[in-house]
Formats: C-alpha cells, structure tokens, sequence
C-alpha cells in the first residue's frame, strides 16, 4: 500500500485516514483515479476535490456509520465499488456490530485496492446473476437450544462468505491457535477466497485448465475426500518443498488460491516498502540478501523479481517481530519449485488489463 499526501498541506496520509491531522480537511479515496484527496464541503452531501475545481463526490452510504472512506461520483448509487458488492453485513444497531463491520470494512478496502490496480474483473450480482462477486459477512447464530452455529468462511460460485465474528481479535486468535495455524487475518480470508473467485473466472471459465493442471494438479480430484485427508492426516508429506503453505497441499484449488493470497501479500507489502523507501542490506550477508524495492511491484516483469526483494525483506521484518517479542509477520518460505506457480498467478491477474497507476 501506498503513500498518500493531503492535497491541501501536503501531510503524508495513510490509506485509511478520515481527516488529515495537519490542516483538518476530511479525506476520501477515490477508487477511479486510485487517490486519497482532501474535500471541501460543495453543499448537501457533494464535496469538492481540493485540486480539481468542479469535480465533486458523494462518500459510500458506509461512511455513516464510519465503516467506510470511500467516495462516489453523483449518480453512481449509495455505495462505493467494494461495499456495493456486500448482502449481508454485521448488524450496525449495537456497537459490537458496528466494530465488527469497521475492521472487515478494512480488509476488504485493502483487497480491493490490489484488484482495482490490476483491473480484475469483479462483476456484482446484478451484472452477472450466477457468478458475480459477492460478500456475506455472517453473524454466529445462537440457537433456541443454546448451541451456536458458526458459519464457515469460503467461496462458493463468487459468494465469499466471511464468520463476522473473526473480526474480534480474541475470537480470531483462539481459532487460530486451535487449528495450529502460524498465520490467520481478516485480510487473509479475503485474499484467499478471491482467489477461488480469480479461479473460476480467469482459468475455468477462460478454458484455461491445461496450464494451471501442469503447475497445480488436477482439480477434478474429489474435492471433499481432499480436505478431510487433509484434516485428518496433515498436510502431505514434502509440503515444505512444493507448497506456499501447509493447506496449499490440501487441493489444487487450494494451493491455487494460497498463492493468489501470497501474491496479494506480498506485492502490496513491497509496495508499502517502496513508499518509505525500505531498502536491506546487512553487512556480511552478501548480495542475496541485499533488497530495494526499485520497481512497481503492481508491473513486476515475473515471480523471481518479487521474490529477490521479498526474501530478504520478509527476513528483515521478521527479525523486527522477534526484536518485539512478537510472531513473525510472514511466518512461510518461499521453495523455489513455488516460484513457477506464483509467477503464473502474477501472469494472470496482469493480463487482466493495463495495470492502474495510483496517483
């Protein structure tokens, strides 16, 4: 994730700032042109663009309850391009509900981030009845008898189902920590699904099946079978050496959608590198472990261009963690039999269109 700047004072802003801290002038992303601006009221619910004269926008219907910052242009509808694809969402009449919405709200901004600077297509129901994109953030459900249903987060057929409930921490890190996982966010679930979603669209219903088969297996292998082996047994034996992460073994599907999440990661976290100017160079560790994020990581040529200044990188920020007493924040290795695969991710989602710039 980028930097941005207020247009008014010039203050560095971060992507989910509401106001800027210098001057005071409130702040909204503006997806089309990919920016963070500085508004002045135009009257009503329209406020101008400090910079542009004569353009104005309306902020997504979220932002009443300060659940989103982003803006629309007049006329467009209520909501903005991500929250317009959202059916159910936390319930906004109790504070919890309203915490829980902010911090998935969050996530999903950073998702869409990434899919608008490399144009995925995200057709919403309406657009496209079958397949649209889809987001269903669901409650836990107290039955009459006192047990509680807990929904599953996953994707089905461009329906993304999120467990509401995983936006509290205590809730998040207690699952995590029962299914022995080193890594479990609320970005995470959304990276990993789209990519199920980027599946369907980009390689099945594109006829694109061989390419993906010679890298990631064949997905026609019994789906069910697969993730109760999985569960059951663990991961398979070698993952370490084939796979972005233990589950990627699970499935093709899956191994499919952990390295469109990796990616995902992985790219917009150079790019938050580049912004500050992070570059790594630890005396006596030679060359490979020299990194400076001189390029786009949005445009990057292939996987091994990534990867040459991720490593050392992720090694670096892990190493701040432990100095913090913290878990590493990217606690995987990237095998170099993985690299094939994330460079075919990097491949399609570039074809997709020209790469957004962000202003």
């Amino acid at each position: 994730m980028r930097l941005f700047s207020c247009d008014f004072c010039h203050q560095v802003v971060h992507f989910d700032n509401r106001q800027c801290v210098s001057c005071g002038h409130r702040l909204g992303f503006d997806p089309q042109l990919m920016a963070m601006y500085a508004l002045e009221s135009a009257g009503g619910t329209q406020w101008q663009l400090v910079g542009r004269p004569f353009e104005t926008r309306v902020f997504c219907g979220n932002a009443s309850v300060d659940v989103c910052n982003w803006l629309v242009n007049p006329g467009d509808g209520n909501f903005c391009v991500a929250c317009r694809h959202n059916r159910l969402v936390p319930d906004a009449s109790t504070p919890d509900g309203v915490r829980r919405w902010q911090r998935i709200g969050q996530a999903q901004r950073h998702l869409f981030y990434s899919i608008l600077r490399w144009d995925i297509p995200h057709p919403d129901r309406a657009e496209d009845p079958q397949g649209g994109l889809v987001f269903d953030f669901v409650d836990d459900q107290q039955q009459p008898d006192g047990t509680v249903t807990v929904p599953m987060t996953g994707h089905d057929e461009g329906v993304i189902t999120i467990r509401a409930a995983e936006a509290d921490e205590v809730t998040m890190e207690f699952v995590r920590a029962s299914m022995n996982e080193h890594y479990r966010t609320l970005l995470g679930h959304f990276r990993h699904e789209i990519g199920h979603y980027i599946w369907n669209k980009l390689v099945r219903d594109a006829g694109c099946s061989e390419e993906f088969r010679s890298l990631f297996g064949d997905e026609r292998e019994d789906y069910t079978i697969a993730l109760q082996c999985y569960h059951m047994d663990g991961p398979r034996p070698g993952w370490l050496e084939n796979y972005i992460s233990p589950y990627a073994s699970a499935h093709p599907w899956e191994d499919f959608a952990e390295c469109v999440a990796h990616l995902f990661h992985i790219v917009d976290t150079l790019e938050t590198a580049r912004s500050f100017g992070v570059a790594i160079d630890p005396p006596g560790e030679g060359e490979e472990m020299a990194a400076e994020v001189a390029f786009d990581p949005y445009r990057a040529s292939s996987a091994h261009q990534i990867a040459d200044a991720w490593v050392p990188l992720s090694i670096a920020i892990n190493a701040i963690q432990r100095s913090m007493g913290q878990r590493d924040t990217y606690p995987f290795i990237v095998s170099p039999s993985v690299f094939p695969k994330l460079d075919y991710v990097n491949r399609l989602v570039r074809a997709c269109a020209n790469v957004k710039e962000a202003s």
